[in-house]
């Protein structure tokens, strides 16, 4: 089941994708902020993703604000009380909810997880709240989602799909990571120089430093950018910046105000060729397939 609504020009979508499990999108592209409400009982456990610009919560009557920032995620649950969405989606921000029965959510684990804290038997009746980044990973299944362009007929199964690739993701731990022997992250200001690296390759990303040029250029010794870069964002630099612009390149794509040369030198590539090559390393498709669907929709 899908319900559409127009909120102040802002589009809200509703997909249920199993009883009692909700994926919400928040498409706010006005030059205002819009408020959405939407009651939420106690029984469920509430992801909210900001994709772009930024949003807001209000618990308590207007007491408390939660903000929800671009790039993170955040994860709540109280089981013993209700949390009603009062959301604020800023002007041109983008935002994915999943909404999830507790009892379902245990549900989708092993007991071999015992790395998710929020799993662990002492833990089970009680409030969790968790911020985080989005990876990179996770930041194309949530455009996938956004940018839904395949028949509808299909929308329910493909965002099942999505919706079980995306917690997934979210909870995916690699075997070697053990934040309590990382030190690097506790330091404030060795997060500040990788997020500073981060940007750094985004606003250049059709030609990027090196990694000896990035490690320079925010004063960070070469392995420790390399290790804080992959503790931070779960990826390495590059694989990363791949991931960035093959998005990039897609939305650009999808538009359709550039065609295949000209997305391809946005990213950086200097033959369509490679472009092409990468295009089709990430999606499985080529960017001239990729617009012949967009266009049989």
């Amino acid at each position: 089941m899908i319900s559409t609504k127009n909120i102040s020009e802002g589009v809200y979508n509703e997909t249920i994708i199993e009883d009692g499990f909700y994926i919400l999108t928040f498409n706010n592209e006005t030059k205002k902020d819009v408020l959405y409400r939407r009651e939420v009982s106690s029984n469920f456990v509430q992801f909210h993703f900001c994709i772009k610009g930024q949003a807001s919560f209000s618990f308590n009557d207007g007491n408390y604000k939660l903000p929800l920032l671009e790039a993170k995620s955040l994860l709540l649950y109280n089981p013993e009380r209700d949390l009603p969405l009062n959301l604020t989606v800023n002007s041109d921000s983008w935002v994915l909810s999943v909404l999830l029965p507790i009892e379902k959510f245990h549900g989708l684990f092993s007991t071999e997880a015992n790395y998710i804290t929020f799993l662990s038997e002492e833990n089970k009746d009680r409030k969790y709240y968790k911020d985080a980044h989005i990876s990179p990973s996770m930041a194309i299944v949530l455009n996938q989602l956004m940018n839904y362009n395949l028949h509808p007929s299909v929308k329910p199964l493909y965002f099942k799909g999505k919706a079980y690739e995306l917690l997934s993701l979210y909870f995916n731990r690699p075997a070697d990571a053990d934040i309590e022997q990382c030190p690097f992250l506790k330091d404030e200001d060795n997060v500040s120089k990788i997020k500073q690296a981060k940007q750094i390759i985004i606003a250049r990303m059709a030609e990027p430093p090196t990694l000896h040029e990035l490690s320079d250029e925010i004063n960070l010794p070469l392995n420790r950018l390399k290790e804080g870069f992959k503790q931070v964002y779960g990826d390495s630099v590059f694989s990363f910046l791949f991931d960035y612009k093959m998005e990039v390149a897609r939305q650009l794509l999808a538009s359709g105000s550039h065609n295949v040369n000209e997305v391809g030198l946005k990213v950086g590539y200097s033959t369509s060729s490679h472009f092409i090559v990468a295009f089709k390393k990430k999606f499985g498709t080529t960017p001239k397939k990729y617009l012949m669907s967009l266009s049989v929709q």
